[in-house]
């Protein structure tokens, strides 16, 4: 997960090679022990770093907290409840507002009809996400909200009733601003 420069007479062997090379030292001993620890490989740490950087780019100080959430759904036997694996798997990333029809999309990128973590990545996460997720914060959170404020920030809560009360707000902000879609 990086940006690399190419030239525009580079074969495609020779991108895969360079791509590859990337890869291996991007993976260092740590990153995958710190992977090995959460019971995750490789691949499935960058399909969860997806999750959480599609979850929150705006503040990345928030990611690890992030994916601290999943974890500790992955742990509980819980489907993730991912809205941006939702606006995936329909395919319309015009999408603000995630519906409940749109829930029920069959599809296995679609995490609130199937459990665990879905087939792939999303997206192609940065560093960020990644290392987030191998340094996922501890904490006992299931549960998140955007803000009503729409500050990009999120609610993050333990019980269900605290999230659904962040919920009703942030439903309500979205009325307000007239936001249907």
């Amino acid at each position: 997960p990086n940006t690399y420069e190419m030239y525009w007479t580079t074969d495609a062997e020779a991108v895969l090679a360079r791509m590859k090379k990337e890869y291996d030292r991007f993976w260092t001993d740590e990153r995958k022990a710190k992977a090995r620890s959460l019971g995750l490989s490789q691949y499935e740490v960058v399909t969860l770093a997806s999750i959480v950087e599609s979850e929150q780019r705006m503040h990345k100080s928030e990611q690890s907290r992030i994916a601290g959430l999943y974890l500790n759904r992955i742990r509980r036997g819980m489907k993730l409840q991912s809205d941006p694996t939702v606006i995936f798997a329909v395919g319309d990333f015009s999408i603000n507002r995630v519906l409940t029809k749109q829930l029920g999309f069959e599809s296995p990128y679609n995490t609130y009809r199937n459990a665990g973590l879905p087939p792939g990545p999303i997206l192609l996460p940065g560093i960020s996400a990644v290392d987030a997720v191998l340094n996922a914060e501890k904490h006992n959170y299931i549960f998140m909200c955007a803000r009503e404020d729409f500050s990009g920030y999120h609610y993050f809560s333990s019980t269900l009733s605290e999230h659904n009360r962040y919920a009703r707000m942030y439903r309500e902000a979205l009325n307000r601003k007239n936001i249907y879609r």
